[in-house]
């Protein structure tokens, strides 16, 4: 049986909420038809790579610098998250469209739209993709997911082991 640090268990419940986050996105997109818009995807992006670093930091190798490069990685992707939703709540969903902004570029330039349209398409302007749950605007729901994968990221690059 393997021996399973903290830290693993930190990393990969860190992998599982960014999954799960990535899902109830896509729930809310195709059972509830809440189109995204250029942001809300490149925090999908972003949320994928930190569910892949953590994930792979996790699998067992054992090393504490593979966990550490893990959450290294992880926390400055969390907060890359961070900015993106940030950006996202206080300029983006105030303007009538993100044509054009970062976060429309790099999706569309980097072909994922094309190539995988169900998960990173851009369907809505940032204005029209501005909705709320329990009261929440999403990028909020957002911006609180990736602070809360940052701090645990580097709670696991502050552990000794």
């Amino acid at each position: 049986m393997m021996n399973t640090t903290r830290s693993d268990r930190t990393l990969r419940a860190i992998s599982l909420l960014c999954l799960g986050a990535v899902g109830f996105a896509l729930i809310s997109q195709h059972l509830f038809k809440m189109q995204p818009c250029a942001w809300c995807v490149l925090q999908r992006l972003i949320l994928l790579a930190i569910a892949a670093v953590c994930g792979l930091a996790c699998t067992g190798w054992g090393s504490a610098l593979v966990r550490r490069t893990g959450a290294a990685l992880g926390a400055v992707l969390g907060l890359c998250g961070i900015a993106a939703a940030w950006y996202q709540y206080t300029v983006a969903s105030n303007a009538f469209s993100c044509a054009q902004t970062f976060a429309d570029r790099f999706i569309s330039e980097s072909g994922l739209d094309a190539a995988v349209p169900w998960l990173f398409g851009i369907y809505a302007s940032c204005a029209d993709a501005r909705v709320s749950l329990l009261g929440i605007e999403y990028a909020l729901w957002g911006l609180i997911l990736f602070a809360i994968c940052t701090v645990l990221c580097l709670w696991v690059l502050a552990r000794k082991a």
